[in-house]
């Protein structure tokens, strides 16, 4: 379920350009003024600036919180305009250059913060203590980068708002963004969460008291979105929309938890909302129509999990007529539109179990698929399943090309290409007559999977095993790989009918039976015409 948002991480953002003048926003600012505390939830961050621009520069910081940072930084720029005197604009502007829960700033970047931290620290203007503590914090970010990498000065704010928020225990904000900071500089492979349940501990005392503070809920959702912590999320989750309905991040973000614990139909409606909403504030020419293919990959799969297929083909479709708009900020040449295209086409076929449509996917859907690996798993996974071993190995070596090109590019989708690369050697294996080598390979696989709470790329590498030993006649170790699975990925359709065959298959009916009433009712309402769906009623029937 890793999707591209796990390569993204909701990067579907636009980052404002360097140098961007407050000329070239005038003409969809006003929209700004349209957007009330009601709109983006409330903040309240008292600056000593001049009157007239505190309620500017509270809906800035509530533009922050959503991610809405192209429209961050216009609003910032506006009041830098408006009161030259107004250090913390600059400090503003520097925050919304910095995406972080996924971005590294590149050097062009990291420059332009330079220059506002020092446009910050040297305006003509009051500023006071606490101030100047943010803007020194935001400075150890952006301050020797040729020196520090990205996670050692990610790591330096995160102990600089650690100062502020223990100077200013009364400072709401210093709160919220010294969590977002925790989790943006959570330690690599942390199994044990430490970041992420320091920052909810801070979160949810707020969360009592500011229910309509946009951060909170946020950051919240954040902190939770693992299965192990997926259940804690769900107030969070069902807040944070009605908290900020104008913004599209906000109406998706909920869908994270949704789409963890399996509630598809929620899920569902959270990504439409955020597509409407996407598509509306484009039309007003505000930033971030991009976030719609983020919005529509998060669809996809709950249309899939809930038997609505046809709603995934036509999804896929509305997306093959969209126009492609590549934007660098995603690596070079990274065009979001394709990729999508490429991941929703890779998975359609191997949710449905259709191998010979999966081993048949044209590598070249549109312009610029064949370079997302997502293609070739897929028809290697396909082609494992036809025991088709050499057409495995062809789709092998188009993944080990595209992994040399993206690790040669030091591209930060290497690592994914390469996680594609590992899976098809396993049904390799299995392609092979091997099925026990398919097992070993997969199971490092899973077990750091389950371990970090990975969202896998498009299915469950245990569950993979778990097909596996089906496929090999070893129902009972079948089962109890799909149990510890569904422990993780609740309510997928193949999770849950796998179950259903393999307690068929070992004679425990009355599991069966129980897992397959329980597919049914994930996708009641559904018009899907799968066979799993039709055995399952033949099955709960006989009961």
């Amino acid at each position: 379920m890793k999707r591209i948002a796990c390569l993204l991480l909701s990067s579907l953002f636009i980052l404002p350009a360097v140098g961007t003048s407050v000329a070239d926003d005038d003409k969809d600012h006003h929209h700004h003024e349209e957007l009330t505390a009601a709109q983006l939830g409330t903040v309240s961050f008292p600056v000593s600036c001049a009157p007239d621009v505190q309620k500017p520069f509270e809906r800035g910081v509530a533009l922050l919180h959503s991610f809405w940072y192209e429209e961050a930084g216009k609003e910032f720029r506006h009041i830098s305009a408006d009161a030259p005197n107004c250090a913390m604009a600059h400090w503003g502007i520097a925050m919304s250059l910095w995406h972080q829960l996924w971005n590294n700033p590149d050097a062009k970047i990291i420059q332009h913060g330079v220059e506002e931290v020092h446009l910050a620290k040297t305006t003509d203007g009051p500023t006071t203590p606490r101030e100047k503590a943010y803007i020194a914090a935001i400075a150890t970010f952006y301050s020797n980068s040729k020196k520090l990498n990205h996670d050692a000065r990610a790591k330096a704010y995160s102990d600089a708002m650690k100062k502020v928020y223990e100077t200013y225990p009364d400072d709401h904000e210093a709160a919220v963004f010294y969590a977002l900071s925790l989790l943006a500089s959570e330690p690599h492979d942390d199994a044990t969460f430490a970041n992420r349940k320091q920052a909810a501990a801070i979160l949810e005392k707020l969360f009592a008291t500011e229910p309509d503070h946009p951060g909170v809920a946020h950051y919240l959702i954040h902190a939770y979105d693992k299965p192990q912590l997926a259940q804690l999320g769900l107030p969070a989750a069902r807040r944070y929309a009605q908290v900020a309905p104008a913004s599209p991040h906000a109406l998706h973000m909920p869908s994270h938890i949704f789409a963890r614990v399996g509630l598809w139909q929620d899920d569902i409606n959270s990504n439409l909302a955020s597509v409407a909403a996407t598509r509306k504030t484009a039309a007003m020419g505000m930033g971030g129509e991009g976030h719609q293919f983020h919005a529509m990959d998060f669809l996809f799969y709950a249309y899939m999990q809930s038997g609505r297929d046809a709603d995934a083909r036509a999804l896929i479709e509305e997306i093959r007529a969209m126009p492609n708009k590549k934007d660098d900020m995603y690596g070079k040449g990274y065009d979001p539109h394709a990729a999508t295209l490429s991941h929703l086409t890779a998975l359609y076929p191997i949710e449905m179990h259709d191998w010979s449509a999966a081993a048949a996917i044209p590598p070249t859907e549109v312009a610029g698929t064949a370079e997302y690996s997502m293609i070739f798993w897929a028809r290697a996974i396909g082609s494992a399943h036809l025991h088709k071993p050499d057409d495995v190995r062809k789709d092998i070596a188009e993944i080990d090309r595209i992994y040399k090109k993206r690790k040669a590019e030091k591209s930060d989708f290497a690592e994914a290409v390469e996680g594609d690369r590992k899976e098809a050697q396993a049904w390799l294996a299995f392609a092979e007559g091997k099925p026990d080598d398919a097992v070993e390979a997969l199971r490092p696989i899973a077990d750091k999977e389950d371990a970090m709470g990975d969202e896998p790329d498009g299915a469950p590498a245990r569950e993979m095993i778990a097909d596996i030993l089906l496929e090999s006649k070893r129902p009972q170790q079948a089962l109890a790989e799909y149990q510890t699975d569904l422990k993780l990925h609740p309510n997928r359709f193949d999770g849950l009918y796998g179950a259903a065959r393999a307690a068929e298959a070992a004679g425990q009916q009355a599991d069966a039976a129980e897992y397959y009433s329980l597919l049914l009712k994930v996708c009641d309402g559904s018009n899907s015409t799968r066979p799993e769906l039709s055995r399952a009623r033949e099955l709960v029937a006989q009961k």
